[in-house]
């Protein structure tokens, strides 16, 4: 029978830095005070539902991304059935679609010849027919009886029993079409843009799209969630980005071969993909408050704090820190709130006229720019995993606006073409300072006190509301809440891989 989830103290940073580690003895009775009182205002959660048993499958609607040359990553547990990788092509392959059951795909290239693997079975192609703009993206029929394939104008190619539903062959468009997706009823399909705009026909929905969002690279390929409730997007470097019920299952490794081009609804087991640190690793993050003095070895993990704040002065990203976290270097910026002077009058984000605060998005979205050029400047290898941190003590009432910060400042990390952007939040916390805002991005979950595996497998379903990416991280330890697991130092921040 499951327990009550004990209480735990929220992480006590201040504004401009971790007090932690060697600096946690200067903390003041009052701050203890407040860090008891904080404690006891957290409310106290009703046993959990009992576990599903320990070899039952989930099932969950998951995706593949497919490169240029026909190479496939799987995210969500995807299963694979080969490639056209080691193959000499004609063309490029241009997109993807999965068969119904998901036991097979199929690869189209920009000529569009088709390629079959696993149940996909082959329906015609465009292959030898002269085409007035190129292939870029294919779609399945519900019953997997045929396919769609779209060109660039928008123009649609019909082959099984695919019919037709409407094109933007006759539009002119800003940007070209880049890729489509059906509808699960089969009555219906999204095109997006290079831009992430998207086009609805037949009973296809709108959930949003990129199209106001600032890129450093060009959108390549929708595809719909498994109930139609939703999407994701990629970008040419695999970075994903979801709406409606699209769960995120991870983006591809920062740095690759070939750029990505396409990508396909799966089913999936749930697991995630694209973690910096091998599951079940250990490991540290440090602030300014650490330098000079860094955890000791071994360790997997090494988390390296940018700013101790928004436009914060450059924290330790001295060669010893950089040194130090090794092949394990993550790195994060420690937000803090604004909405006045010259960085919240603008930005490069149009996405934040419609937020809650125009002034607060462009904040946050300057804020990363900042960070991100701090950290390059310092000669930091910035093609690594970053994380925001956000803790209370520095934010406004106005959960809508702090929100609309912490957003901003993703779309500043992303625009600066980075794939793997997270939030790190204690689960207590969160919701206090953002409300329902979720984030559809890796979650870093500052849970102490508990065996951190734990928490990796059950902290969504302890605490509503999270950043609704997979847990991929949890700080499981600190100094002033010490919990022995993995060989650490409890004199530092503690971390674990899920």
């Amino acid at each position: 029978m499951p327990f009550p989830r004990p209480l735990r103290p929220p992480s006590t940073r201040s504004a401009g830095g971790r007090t932690r580690g060697p600096r946690r003895a200067a903390i003041s009775a009052l701050a203890c005070l407040l860090c008891v009182l904080s404690v006891m205002a957290l409310p106290v959660r009703a046993p959990a539902a009992a576990a599903p048993a320990a070899n039952a499958v989930r099932l969950v609607s998951a995706y593949w991304l497919v490169a240029s040359d026909g190479g496939i990553f799987s995210f969500g547990g995807a299963p694979f059935y080969g490639s056209t990788g080691g193959i000499a092509l004609n063309r490029p392959v241009v997109g993807m679609a999965g068969s119904k059951d998901s036991r097979g795909y199929w690869l189209v290239a920009s000529d569009g010849g088709i390629f079959s693997f696993g149940d996909a079975a082959f329906y015609g192609s465009t292959g030898n027919i002269h085409l007035n703009q190129p292939v870029v993206g294919m779609a399945p029929t519900t019953d997997g009886g045929g396919y769609w394939l779209v060109a660039a104008d928008g123009g649609i190619f019909s082959f099984g029993d695919a019919p037709f539903y409407g094109s933007t062959g006759s539009m002119h468009l800003n940007k070209p079409i880049v890729g489509m997706t059906a509808t699960p009823s089969g009555h219906g399909y999204w095109f997006t843009a290079s831009d992430g705009g998207v086009f609805a026909f037949g009973d296809a929905a709108f959930y949003g799209s990129l199209g106001s969002v600032p890129q450093s690279r060009p959108i390549v390929a929708i595809t719909s969630s498994s109930d139609g409730g939703g999407y994701w997007f990629t970008n040419n470097n695999g970075l994903v980005s979801s709406y409606g019920d699209a769960i995120y299952w991870g983006s591809a490794p920062q740095v690759l071969a070939r750029p990505v081009v396409g990508m396909a609804e799966a089913t999936g087991n749930g697991s995630f993909s694209g973690s910096s640190y091998p599951s079940g690793t250990y490991g540290y993050d440090i602030s300014n408050f650490q330098a000079g003095n860094y955890p000791p070895p071994p360790h997997t993990i090494g988390i390296v704090e940018v700013a101790g704040a928004s436009f914060g002065l450059n924290s330790d990203l001295s060669n010893e820190a950089r040194q130090w976290a090794g092949g394990g270097l993550n790195l994060y910026v420690f937000l803090t709130y604004s909405d006045t002077g010259s960085s919240a009058a603008s930005s490069g984000d149009p996405g934040c006229a419609a937020s809650a605060s125009q002034a607060a998005c462009n904040y946050g979205f300057n804020a990363a720019l900042d960070a991100f050029q701090k950290a390059a400047n310092a000669g930091v290898n910035t093609a690594v995993g970053w994380w925001l941190d956000v803790e209370p003590g520095s934010w406004s009432a106005n959960q809508g606006a702090n929100a609309a910060l912490i957003q901003g400042a993703i779309d500043g990390l992303h625009f600066e073409g980075l794939n793997g952007v997270g939030i790190y939040a204690s689960p207590g916390n969160w919701g206090g300072i953002v409300g329902n805002y979720q984030p559809a991005v890796p979650y870093w979950a500052a849970d102490w006190g508990i065996n951190p595996a734990t928490t990796c497998g059950n902290v969504h379903s302890l605490y509503s509301g999270l950043p609704n990416g997979p847990v991929q991280i949890v700080q499981y330890s600190s100094p002033s809440f010490p919990l022995k697991a993995g060989g650490m130092n409890t004199s530092y921040d503690n971390d674990y891989a899920c």
